[in-house]
């Protein structure tokens, strides 16, 4: 509420003043205001311990009253983008609106609320603000996206995701092999995981006539880790880059200095997910990444576009060398986001760089069919670049498809004694 309140008043102030200085302090008010409630929540006790930490390296006491505070709900997701409107009529890309309501539905519309998409008030308060009838298309193809939602959720990534905490759990003792399974595992998990989240809100969403912004784009077919991050939680990529990348100065002043914002962006976008010095290093690693391939773009001159050309079977079979680099360095980064501290992480990698154990044929069959389901539902909607290619089905077939899926879902969810929430919940 605080939140809404503030940048309700801040953006209407902003949008009647030609004053810089006015409208300034006003933009001001709305970053300090939120990034200090998120901060507060999020962050005081992360800062407190590491200078606890760092005060022992040299020698010295230092006690801190630490708080065990209650992460308020989607509040990293609300934050920023509640944000963005109040720097889009900074920037005089949007007008403010005078209707409170609108405003207030925007900051906390319940299907998106808790893990994005992060959206922007230009896309979202003019749908708000217009009347709305909900048609047969919005219907069905909501159905569909919650259906492919939950069949992610519940049928991939919560059936495998015990295998992924038992590698994280019990590292010491097993094989290099299992630690590699583990960690392939969860990179799979996390992608249906939250993949399946942003669809069935987009799905609900849709019952209400509202669009929400397509999210993930088959991030594990990217042909290099620029492309991946234009796949990837594209509503906080592309936030990071229009409020954070852009106005540090993006590459207008030069290669080096874009480098340089390239590795603060990345750094605070890992900072954004947790309070852990686990995602800092993750956010430094595709930093890094990002940095190295832009420094091989420049030197090519070469441009990354992502199109909706035919990406036949044979153009990823002749670029199949580029996914698995690409996605071998994304899975070094997702051991580093799954690990509950640097440490753990380290010695992971070294277990399972270390190729102790035997070969285990079982293991190696269960990935390829992993691999194999990721195709099946990735490829059809990244070479049409339609994600309700089912439409083109006969009635009686798709409608039976999704009849038995939402069956079958049910039946998981109620023979299921332990549910595992969405794994972006905490963040």
């Amino acid at each position: 509420m605080i939140s809404t309140v503030v940048d309700f008043y801040c953006g209407k102030k902003i949008d009647e003043n030609d004053d810089k200085h006015i409208r300034k302090k006003f933009l001001l008010t709305s970053i300090i205001v939120n990034l200090g409630i998120l901060g507060f929540f999020k962050y005081f006790d992360f800062f407190l311990l590491s200078f606890h930490d760092l005060f022992s390296i040299v020698g010295l006491e230092f006690s801190p009253l630490t708080l065990n505070i209650f992460l308020p709900v989607g509040i990293s997701f609300y934050t920023f983008q509640t944000m963005s409107y109040t720097i889009d009529i900074y920037n005089k890309k949007m007008k403010h609106t005078d209707n409170f309501m609108a405003f207030a539905v925007y900051v906390s519309f319940f299907p998106q609320l808790v893990a994005g998409p992060i959206e922007r008030a230009r896309n979202l308060i003019p749908q708000f603000l217009r009347s709305r009838n909900v048609n047969y298309d919005d219907v069905w193809q909501g159905l569909i996206l919650v259906t492919m939602g939950y069949f992610k959720k519940v049928l991939i990534s919560d059936q495998i995701a015990h295998i992924a905490d038992n590698a994280f759990a019990n590292w010491e003792s097993l094989s290099s092999f299992q630690l590699l399974e583990g960690l392939v595992i969860y990179s799979l998990q996390i992608y249906f995981d939250f993949s399946g989240y942003s669809d069935i809100a987009r799905g609900v969403a849709k019952w209400f006539g509202i669009d929400l912004m397509v999210n993930f784009k088959q991030p594990y077919l990217s042909l290099n880790i620029t492309e991946f991050w234009r796949r990837w939680h594209i509503s906080l990529s592309s936030w990071l880059r229009d409020y954070l990348y852009i106005p540090l100065g993006g590459n207008r002043l030069g290669i080096k200095r874009a480098y340089i914002n390239i590795s603060i962006t990345m750094l605070l976008g890992g900072l954004w997910h947790g309070a852990n010095w686990t995602f800092i290093v993750w956010g430094a690693l595709h930093g890094v990444y990002l940095s190295v391939h832009k420094f091989f773009l420049q030197k090519k001159k070469l441009k990354i576009n992502i199109t909706n050309d035919v990406k036949t079977i044979g153009y990823l079979l002749k670029n199949i060398h580029k996914i698995i680099l690409t996605y071998s360095l994304v899975l070094v980064t997702w051991l580093m986001f799954r690990s509950q501290d640097i440490s753990t992480a380290y010695y992971y990698l070294l277990r399972m760089l270390k190729f102790e154990g035997e070969f285990d044929s079982d293991i190696a069959v269960f990935l390829l069919c992993m691999f194999s389901l990721l195709f099946i539902i990735d490829y059809p909607i990244y070479r049409k670049g339609n994600e309700f290619i089912l439409n083109k089905l006969p009635n009686a077939i798709k409608y039976t498809m999704i009849s038995t899926i939402l069956i079958i879902i049910l039946i998981f969810i109620f023979q299921q004694n332990v549910e595992l929430p969405f794994i972006y919940f905490q963040f």
